[in-house]
C-alpha cells in the first residue's frame, strides 16, 4: 500500500543502510537539519548540469549567469587593504581559464585546493581583459557521472559532496516506496502535472531536462496548494464562525472628518474606502489587507474606517509594532479628529462629548494604565492606539467593533487572532507600507481580501536619491545636510545595524553623533534616537525634533515606520549597503513629507554584487511596489515570507517570481477544492498535509465539525 509523503517524517535516517552516527551527525548539520527520510526525499537538486549541452569556459557571454564544471590550477589568498579575505582561483575546463573572486570567504581556499573539480555558478564579467565571476556559488560534484547531474544544496560544514547526497537519496527513495497521490485524475490533469510517484523520482534522476522540469512543475504545485488550501480554509472558517457586525459606514462622523480635511481625498483612497465600507456593512467580518507605498496616505482610510465603527457605537483599536510608531500614531490622529464629537445619551447637557482617542504602550504609568482601563471597559475611549500591550489580558473593551493593525508584517497570525479575540468577531484591517508583489501577497496574506493605494496624495514632492560613492560624493552629502538646515528645514543621519544587538548597534549611533559633531556638522544641534534610549528621553527628543529644536537627528532603524516631521528634508543613510532595499526605502520616506523638495544620500560601497543592485535600484526609483519586484529577484522570497509564520519553511522548490502563473492556479484550485468539501472530507490525503503546516490549535479551529 502507498505511503503518505507525511509518514516518511517518522523514518530516521540512521534506518537507511550506510548512514551511521558520523553521517548521520553530518547530515544534522544542514540548514535546515535533514534528520529523516522525508527530509531527504524533499531535499531537492538546486541545479542541474546538463552533460548533453554544457557550457565551455571559451563560449561564455559577458554579463549573462553561467555554470561551469572545471578544476583548480591556481589557488592564492590575501588580505585586501581593509583587510577582508580575498580567494582568487583559476580554474580550466579543457577550452578555456577563468578568475572566480570570492570576497570575505577565507575558507573557500581551503575548500578548493588546486587539482579540485568543481561546479561554478555565477555572472560573468571582464576583469583586465579576462573572464570572472565574483563570489560565484559553488558545488563540489565528486565522482559522479552521467546525462543529466543533479547538483544539491550543501553545507560547508557537513563536508558531504553533492555525489554523498545523490546516493543518500537514491536509498531514501528505495525505503520510501511508493508515495501516495493526494490528487485524483481530474485534479492532475486541470493542473497538467503528473503524478507525485514519478515527480519524486524524475526530480532526483532525470533522464531530460524535461523531465526535470516536468517534476518540479508537479511539486512546485503541491507546496504552493498546500500553503493556499491553508489560507483559503482560514478565510472560509472566520466567515463560518463569525458573524459580521453591521457598522453604520455612512454618517454625520464621517462627514465632519472628511469636511475637515485640507485636502482632497485621492481616487485611489475613494476606492479604498468604497471596498472597506462594503465590508463594515456586510454580513462577515472584515480581514482586508491595505496596501500603499510611503506617503500614500493609508493613515486617512485607516482612520475613516475607525470612525466607520465609532460612529455606530463601537470601539476602535490601532495596534503598531513599536513605541515610537505607537506615540506618532497617537500624535497623527488627535490631531486629525481634533473637535470631533460623538454621541452620548445622558452624559452631558447636549447627549455628545468630545472623541476620545488614547494611548497604550509599555511605559503608560500603572495609575493611567487603572483609569484607561476603566475608562475602555464603559465604553468613555472610543479609539485605543497601542503595541503589544493591547494584547495583555487586563485590556477589556466595551464593544470592539474594528481592529487596525500596522506594518502587519511585524505581527504573526496568532497576535491577529488574540487582538481580534478581545471583541465578539470584531472587523479587522492591516496595513503595511512594504509594498510587496502581487504572487507574494496571496501567499503571505492569502487569508485576507487585498485593497491597494497606488496613488500619491498631490502635493508630495519626489525624493531625489544619490548614492554617494566616494570622498567627493560624501562631501557633497554633508553640504547638503547643512544647507538645508540653513534653510530652517531638519535632517536625518541613520546608522546601520551592524549585528541583532541593540547595545552594538547604540554604541556605533553613539559613536557616530560625536564624530559628526566634531566634524561634518560641528556647530549644528544634534540629538541622538535609538532603541537604548530610556523611554522618556526618547519621547522627549522627538518632541523636540517635532517643534524644530532639533537639527539633525542621528538614529538607528527606531526611526524606519510612521515618523512624521513635515520639515525634514534631508536623510544621510551610512553604511547603506548593510540595509535591505525595503527598509531603504522606508527610511528615505521620512523626509519628503512637506511640500520642500528632499534628499537621501546613500553612503556605502556596495561591496558586493547583490549590495550594488540593491543600492542602484533605491538610487533609481522611489516606487516601493518596483522595488518590491527588485527585492523578490535579488534576494529571494525569504525576505518577504519570513520565518514567524509556520508553514512558510514548506517552499522548498517554489519560486515566487518564477512560479507566479503556478501561485494563481493553486489559489483558484483551493477555492474550487473548498467550495465543494470545505473540510476535505472526502479528501484525507489533502487534510492530513494541510494540519502539517498549521499548529494544532488551528487545525481543530480548520477541521472542527
Amino acid at each position: 500500500m502507498p505511503r503518505t509523503l507525511s509518514s516518511l517524517k517518522e523514518i530516521p535516517v540512521t534506518r537507511l543502510a550506510g548512514v551511521a552516527t558520523k553521517k548521520a551527525e553530518a547530515l544534522g548539520l544542514f540548514d535546515p537539519a535533514i534528520e529523516t527520510v522525508f527530509d531527504l526525499v524533499t531535499h531537492y537538486p538546486r541545479r542541474y548540469i546538463d552533460r548533453t549541452n554544457q557550457a565551455m569556459i571559451r563560449d561564455l557571454a559577458v554579463g549573462e549567469e553561467a555554470m561551469v564544471l572545471a578544476r583548480v590550477k591556481r589557488n592564492a589568498t590575501r588580505r585586501t587593504r581593509q583587510g577582508r579575505a580575498l580567494v582568487e582561483l583559476d580554474v580550466f575546463d579543457g577550452s578555456s581559464y577563468l578568475r572566480c573572486t570570492f570576497f570575505n570567504q577565507g575558507w573557500r581556499g581551503r575548500q578548493l585546493p588546486v587539482g579540485t573539480e568543481a561546479v561554478f555558478f555565477g555572472k560573468v564579467d571582464m576583469y583586465r581583459g579576462r573572464r570572472q565571476m565574483t563570489n560565484p556559488v559553488v558545488d563540489l560534484i565528486g565522482d559522479k557521472t552521467g546525462r543529466i547531474i543533479p547538483i544539491y544544496p550543501q553545507s560547508e560544514k557537513a563536508g558531504l559532496t553533492t555525489w554523498d547526497l545523490a546516493g543518500l537519496i537514491e536509498e531514501a527513495l528505495r525505503r520510501a516506496g511508493e508515495v501516495a497521490d493526494p490528487l485524483d485524475d481530474e485534479w492532475r490533469q486541470r493542473l497538467s502535472v503528473i503524478d507525485r510517484a514519478r515527480a519524486l523520482r524524475q526530480i532526483h534522476a532525470p533522464d531530460t531536462m524535461g523531465d526535470a522540469r516536468e517534476a518540479r512543475r508537479r511539486l512546485v504545485v503541491d507546496e504552493l496548494l498546500r500553503l493556499q488550501l491553508t489560507l483559503v480554509m482560514r478565510k472560509r472558517a472566520i466567515e463560518r464562525e463569525a458573524k459580521g457586525l453591521r457598522h453604520e459606514v455612512e454618517g454625520p462622523l464621517v462627514e465632519r472628518f472628511w469636511a475637515s480635511l485640507p485636502f482632497r481625498l485621492t481616487k485611489a483612497q475613494r476606492r479604498a474606502l468604497g471596498e472597506i465600507a462594503a465590508d463594515l456593512a456586510g454580513p462577515h467580518p472584515m480581514h482586508r489587507l491595505l496596501q500603499g507605498d510611503v506617503g500614500s496616505g493609508k493613515t486617512v482610510v485607516a482612520v475613516t474606517a475607525l470612525l466607520m465603527a465609532v460612529q455606530g457605537g463601537y470601539q476602535g483599536a490601532l495596534m503598531a509594532p513599536t513605541e515610537v510608531l505607537a506615540e506618532q500614531h497617537a500624535i497623527v490622529v488627535r490631531r486629525m479628529l481634533e473637535g470631533l464629537v460623538v454621541n452620548d445619551p445622558g452624559q452631558s447637557l447636549f447627549d455628545e462629548r468630545p472623541l476620545r482617542v488614547e494611548l497604550l504602550t509599555n511605559r503608560t504609568t500603572a495609575g493611567e494604565r487603572s483609569r484607561l482601563h476603566a475608562a475602555l471597559a464603559g465604553g468613555d475611549v472610543d479609539v485605543l492606539i497601542g503595541t503589544h500591550a493591547l494584547l495583555t489580558e487586563e485590556v477589556a473593551f466595551s464593544s470592539l467593533g474594528l481592529v487596525v493593525i500596522d506594518e502587519q508584517h511585524r505581527f504573526g497570525v496568532e497576535q491577529r487572532a488574540a487582538l481580534r479575540g478581545k471583541g465578539t468577531d470584531p472587523d479587522v484591517l492591516v496595513m503595511t507600507a512594504t509594498p510587496i508583489p502581487r504572487t507574494a501577497a496571496m501567499t503571505v496574506y492569502g487569508d485576507l481580501d487585498m485593497t491597494v493605494l497606488d496613488e500619491l496624495p498631490p502635493g508630495r514632492t519626489p525624493i531625489e536619491t544619490s548614492w554617494a560613492r566616494g570622498p567627493m560624493a560624501e562631501a557633497a552629502a554633508w553640504d547638503r545636510v547643512r544647507a538645508e538646515v540653513a534653510a530652517g528645514h531638519q535632517g536625518y543621519v541613520v546608522c546601520p545595524l551592524i549585528e541583532e544587538s541593540e547595545k552594538i548597534q547604540a554604541r556605533s549611533a553613539e559613536e557616530e553623533l560625536q564624530r559628526l559633531e566634531a566634524t561634518e556638522l560641528a556647530g549644528l544641534r544634534l540629538a541622538l534616537l535609538h532603541g537604548r534610549v530610556p523611554a522618556k528621553e526618547k519621547e522627549a527628543t522627538m518632541a523636540a525634533f517635532r517643534a524644530g529644536e532639533i537639527d539633525v537627528l542621528v538614529s538607528t532603524t527606531v526611526i524606519e515606520v510612521g515618523v512624521d516631521v513635515p520639515n525634514a528634508t534631508v536623510m544621510v543613510i551610512e553604511d547603506a549597503d548593510r540595509f535591505g532595499i525595503a527598509q531603504l526605502h522606508q527610511l528615505r520616506g521620512r523626509v519628503g513629507r512637506g511640500g520642500a523638495v528632499s534628499y537621501c544620500f546613500l553612503l556605502g560601497e556596495g561591496a558586493t554584487p547583490v549590495g550594488e543592485a540593491r543600492l542602484a535600484a533605491v538610487e533609481r526609483s522611489t516606487d516601493g511596489f518596483e522595488l518590491a519586484e527588485v527585492d523578490l529577484e535579488l534576494r529571494g522570497e525569504g525576505t518577504i515570507l519570513g520565518t514567524r509564520q509556520k508553514g512558510r519553511s514548506d517552499l522548498k522548490l517554489a519560486n515566487l517570481r518564477r512560479d507566479k502563473e503556478l501561485v494563481a492556479r493553486a489559489r483558484e484550485a483551493a477555492f474550487a477544492i473548498t467550495e465543494a468539501d470545505p473540510k476535505l472530507r472526502s479528501r484525507p490525503l489533502l487534510a492530513e498535509e494541510v494540519r502539517e503546516l498549521v499548529e494544532p490549535d488551528e487545525a481543530d479551529f480548520l477541521f472542527k465539525s
